[in-house]
C-alpha cells in the first residue's frame, strides 16, 4: 500500500518544536538557509521565542514552512522514500511544494511572509475572526452562516474533518454565527486565537499581491504529484500551480476532500511532515482505511523509514 506525506500549516507552531528533532545537521542547515533567505533569524524564533513573536503571522508562516521541510530533509537524509503524493493544510501547500521540487526553499520563505502580511493587511487586527465549529454537519453551518450574515461576511472556510469545520468573517458576524451554530445543534463552537479570516472571501485584496510576486518566481514541474487545496487536483503546469496558490488564500481549505482524494489513489498512510501531530489525527476522520502517522521528532521519523 502506497503512502503520502502532508504539511502542516499554521498553528502548530511553538518555541522549541525543532528540539525533538535533535541536533541533526541538515535541520540547521535547513533553517540557516531560510533565514539568510530571510534576513532574519528564523532558528531563534523557534528555539528562544517569545511565544508572541513566534505567532505573529509574519513570523509562523515562514517558520513553519522552514520546519516542513527540515523534517523532510531530515526524512530523506536518513533514507526515508519519497512519497507516492504530497499535500499541504493552507500554508502547509507550501512546504508540499518546496518538497515536490516546485519552489527553491529560498525563493518559498520570501513568498510567504510576504502572503503573511498581505493577508494581515487585508484585514486589519480586531476586524475578522476565525471560529471552530465540531458535530455540525456542513448543511447546517452553511445555514448557520446565511442567517448570521446579516450584510457582513462569515463562511467556512476549512473542511479539516467530517464534523470538523472552521467559519471566518467579520467579527460580529462570526459570533453572530457561533450563536446560530450552537442552536443548530453543534457539539462546540470555539473562538481561534488568530489575528485575520483566512480563506475567507476578506483575503481577496492580499490575493492579488500574491499574484504580482508569483509572476516574477519561476516554479517548475513537480517531481512529487502534489493535490492543492482549492480544486483537489493535481496540476503539473507551473502557471495553473500559481494560479491555485492566489485563490487558495482567499478560498476554502478542502482537507477532507484532499484525504478522501489521496484513499482514492490508493493511499493508505498519511504521513505528518512537521511539527504538531493535527493533520495525522485528523486523516482517519476524513476518509475510511487511511491511517495517519506523525512525524513529530527524530524518533518518529526513524519509526516509520519502512513506509512504502
Amino acid at each position: 500500500m502506497s503512502f503520502a506525506f502532508v504539511f502542516p500549516g499554521q498553528g502548530s507552531q511553538s518555541v522549541g518544536m525543532m528540539a525533538a528533532y535533535g541536533d541533526a545537521a541538515v535541520v540547521r542547515a535547513t533553517f540557516d538557509e531560510a533565514s539568510a533567505a530571510l534576513g532574519d533569524d528564523l532558528w531563534a524564533m523557534v528555539a528562544e521565542g517569545p511565544d508572541e513573536v513566534l505567532t505573529q503571522t509574519v513570523n509562523t508562516q515562514p517558520v513553519m514552512l522552514t520546519a516542513g521541510i527540515a523534517a523532510w530533509r531530515l526524512w530523506r537524509d536518513q533514507g526515508g522514500r519519497i512519497p507516492d503524493v504530497v499535500a499541504g493544510h493552507s500554508l502547509g501547500e507550501y512546504s508540499a511544494l518546496v518538497a515536490a521540487g516546485v519552489f527553491e526553499l529560498k525563493d518559498a520563505v520570501p513568498l510567504v511572509r510576504l502572503r503573511a502580511a498581505a493577508m494581515q493587511e487585508a484585514v486589519p487586527v480586531g476586524t475578522g475572526a476565525m471560529a471552530a465549529v465540531l458535530g455540525l454537519n456542513n448543511a447546517g453551518i452553511a445555514a448557520a452562516c446565511a442567517e448570521a450574515a446579516q450584510g457582513e461576511v462569515v463562511e467556512p472556510v476549512n473542511f479539516n474533518a467530517n464534523g470538523q469545520t472552521v467559519i471566518a468573517g467579520h467579527k460580529a458576524a462570526v459570533e453572530r454565527a457561533m450563536e446560530a451554530c450552537k442552536a443548530r445543534g453543534a457539539k462546540m463552537v470555539k473562538a481561534l486565537p488568530v489575528s485575520a479570516p483566512f480563506h475567507s472571501s476578506l483575503i481577496r485584496p492580499a490575493a492579488d499581491k500574491l499574484a504580482v510576486r508569483l509572476a516574477e518566481l519561476t516554479l517548475h514541474v513537480p517531481q512529487i504529484p502534489v493535490i492543492n487545496n482549492v480544486d483537489v487536483a493535481i496540476e503539473n503546469d507551473p502557471a495553473r500551480i500559481k494560479d491555485a496558490l492566489i485563490r487558495q488564500a482567499y478560498n476554502p481549505v478542502r482537507w477532507v476532500e484532499t484525504i478522501q482524494a489521496m484513499a482514492a489513489l490508493g493511499i493508505g498512510t498519511v504521513a505528518e511532515c512537521g511539527p504538531g501531530k493535527v493533520l495525522a489525527g485528523l486523516s482517519k476522520r476524513c476518509a475510511d482505511g487511511v491511517v495517519g502517522v506523525a512525524l513529530a521528532d527524530a524518533a518518529a521519523i526513524a519509526a516509520n523509514l519502512g513506509l512504502e
